[in-house]
Parts: C-alpha cells; sequence; structure tokens
C-alpha cells in the first residue's frame, strides 16, 4: 500500500491536474468511480494505472474486476494520498491515470458527421464538460474544442462529462476557421448560438434545423466576436419567455443540440 503523500509517485499523479504536466506527460486524471467505469467499459486500453483506498476497492468490486480484467496496475492507498493525489476537496476513494486521445478534426469531418458542437473560447471548465455530455445525450457525432477553450483534459471538464469523454470523437485544441471550413465542405450548415440571431423556434418550424448542422458556441461573459459571428452561415437565439436575464452557456446548448437531434430524427 501506498502510504507516503510526499512519494514521488503521488507527486506525479498530483501534477496532472496542471496543463504543463499534462502536456508533457500526454497523460490526464480521472476521478471518481463513474469516470474510471466508463473508461474501462469503452477505452479501457487508455488506463496507466488505478488508485483507490481499501474501502472504495470493497465497495467498488465490480471496477476492480474491471481494471484486473484490462490488465491495469491496480495499487492500493491511505485515504491521505487519495486526498493529494485528487484534484476534488472529497475524492471518492478512486483516481485513475490516463493517456490523452484526442480525435484529430480531419478524422471528425471525414466520418460524415450529421451533428457537431463547436467550442470557441469556452473558459469554463464545467460548461465545456456539460456540453460535451450534452451532446453526447442528444447523439452527436462530435464535439470540436478550439485552441483558445478551456484545456479537454482539465480535471473539472474531465468531471463534468461524467464519463461521456469516453462515448464520443472530440477534438481539442483547434482553428475555428479551419473547422468551419471543414463543416461545409462535409456538407453541414454552420448555427451561431448568439443572442443576436433569429428565433430558434421559427427555425425549427421553418425545417431548418432538418439539415446536418454545425453549431458555433461561443465565450461565456460575451459571446462571439463580430468576427467569429460573421464566420456562421447564420445566428439563432434560445427564446426566453420568463424574466431570466440570460440563459447559461450549457443550458442553451443543450437546448439547440437537442432541438438539431429532434429534427433530425423526425
Amino acid at each position: 500500500m501506498i502510504d507516503n503523500p510526499r512519494s514521488p509517485r503521488v507527486r506525479a499523479v498530483a501534477k496532472l491536474a496542471k496543463r504543463e504536466a499534462r502536456s508533457r506527460t500526454g497523460l490526464f486524471l480521472l476521478e471518481g468511480p463513474q469516470a474510471v467505469a466508463e473508461a474501462l467499459g469503452f477505452r479501457h486500453e487508455l488506463l496507466v494505472e488505478l488508485y483507490a483506498t481499501p474501502q472504495a476497492l470493497d465497495r467498488y468490486t465490480d471496477i476492480a474486476q474491471a481494471a484486473v480484467d484490462a490488465g491495469v496496475d491496480v495499487e492500493l492507498v491511505t485515504e491521505q494520498v487519495l486526498d493529494h493525489m485528487a484534484d476534488t476537496v472529497t475524492p471518492q476513494g478512486i483516481v485513475a491515470v490516463a493517456h490523452q486521445f484526442p480525435t484529430s478534426v480531419r478524422e471528425i469531418f471525414a466520418r460524415g458527421p450529421r451533428l457537431v458542437a463547436v467550442l470557441e473560447e469556452v473558459r469554463d471548465p464545467g460548461n465545456a464538460g456539460t456540453i460535451i455530455r450534452a451532446a453526447d445525450a442528444a447523439g452527436a457525432d462530435a464535439v470540436v474544442l478550439t485552441g483558445r477553450s478551456v484545456d479537454l483534459y482539465n480535471p473539472k471538464v474531465v468531471r463534468s462529462t461524467t464519463g461521456s469523454l469516453f462515448h464520443l470523437p472530440v477534438a481539442n485544441g483547434a482553428d475555428l476557421a479551419d473547422v468551419l471550413d471543414r463543416s461545409r465542405q462535409a456538407g453541414l450548415q454552420v448555427i451561431a448560438a448568439d443572442v443576436k440571431g433569429g428565433d430558434l423556434l421559427e427555425a425549427r418550424n421553418a425545417g431548418d434545423l432538418a439539415k446536418p448542422t454545425a453549431w458555433l458556441f461561443g465565450n461565456e461573459a460575451r459571446g462571439l466576436t463580430d468576427e467569429q459571428y460573421a464566420l456562421a452561415d447564420r445566428a439563432l437565439a434560445v427564446p426566453i419567455y420568463g424574466r431570466a436575464e440570460s440563459m447559461n452557456l450549457a443550458t442553451a446548448a443543450s437546448v439547440c443540440l437537442y432541438e438539431s437531434a429532434f429534427a433530425l430524427r423526425s
């Protein structure tokens, strides 16, 4: 059992909370039973090692067995050691280290996608992770994060996806203009989600959302710049019928993605 929180191995895992360490090693941190279970279920070959307290292994015997079956090194650690490894304040007894696995933009559009979410300058990890989760739930074919967005492998992004990171292709660090050019070449219309846009309901009623679409979502605080806005074919806004001043980006993105998913499947 690893019981020294200052050991080199523990410190190496803890450093993966920082982008510099992730970039240098090509690894990232998974926290909690849900994320680890999804990784084992869908991309077990990515896992390098798994760390758990004895209590967590007793509770999540299915995860422990799946890790052993996949040939993943399982190490017992004390709660103090796990606290040092994890990025969360109250970890759930299990963390794992995995290889990063971004999909290239070229590969995404070579697959003939019909629904893609493009994130430009989305800086909040929770928003980015929740949009990936919503895209997965809506049956989107891929998510693309531009180079000005938060790092895909930020621990808070990974946690917010609740495992959806392993379910669909996600590109990281892409160039916005290149992504939108490839979208059009693949036959997708580019729609910006922006408060200055037209009414989403009217577009749905007109049948405009039944076409393959790349949705473009901008920065949480200021939305899209004029230059970014001009790169889209059109813009639509989620109408607010109540008294709310605005909508959270991830919530608005979920509405947009599901509107397209409904239309594409009708």
